[in-house]
């Protein structure tokens, strides 16, 4: 069972999350809604996990292919329902960058690995009904 602790921190909607190792994550909604800019919104943390799952996975599943990951960059964008009081993430798409000695087919594969198997935020977010696209981008050291 893994557990987090949420404290209210800066201003009204600000808060700190920590989880179990001492990592700390500022939360906040945005000005428009009574935040202050604490920290990330909550569903831009979603985007944030993707990537962050997903950018483990690639590294490890290359690094165990004997491939040399110079540089790994990501992006990540979303678009949320409109109308509706929890507008959930509809669509995804990523775009993967990566820099170093590795060859194109094992970094599409490892990228295709982490997005159809292994990244549990993708799996979630699949299960909460969203499309997720991404693309992978290879250049040479």
């Amino acid at each position: 069972m893994y557990k987090i602790e949420v404290d209210r921190r800066g201003g009204e909607f600000g808060f700190e999350a920590k989880d179990s190792g001492g990592h700390t994550v500022r939360i906040d909604t945005s000005p428009e809604t009574g935040g202050t800019n604490y920290g990330v919104r909550p569903m831009q943390m979603l985007l944030m996990a993707i990537g962050g799952c997903s950018g483990i996975d690639i590294v490890s599943i290359l690094k165990k292919q004997r491939q040399t990951v110079d540089h790994f960059h990501l992006e990540v964008t979303g678009e949320r329902e409109q109308g509706k009081d929890a507008t959930l993430w509809t669509r995804i798409h990523i775009i993967f960058h990566l820099t170093g000695l590795i060859d194109f087919d094992k970094a599409r594969k490892a990228c295709e690995l982490s997005m159809g198997k292994y990244c549990s935020v993708a799996a979630t977010l699949r299960k909460a009904g969203c499309h997720i696209s991404w693309e992978t981008k290879v250049t040479p050291s």
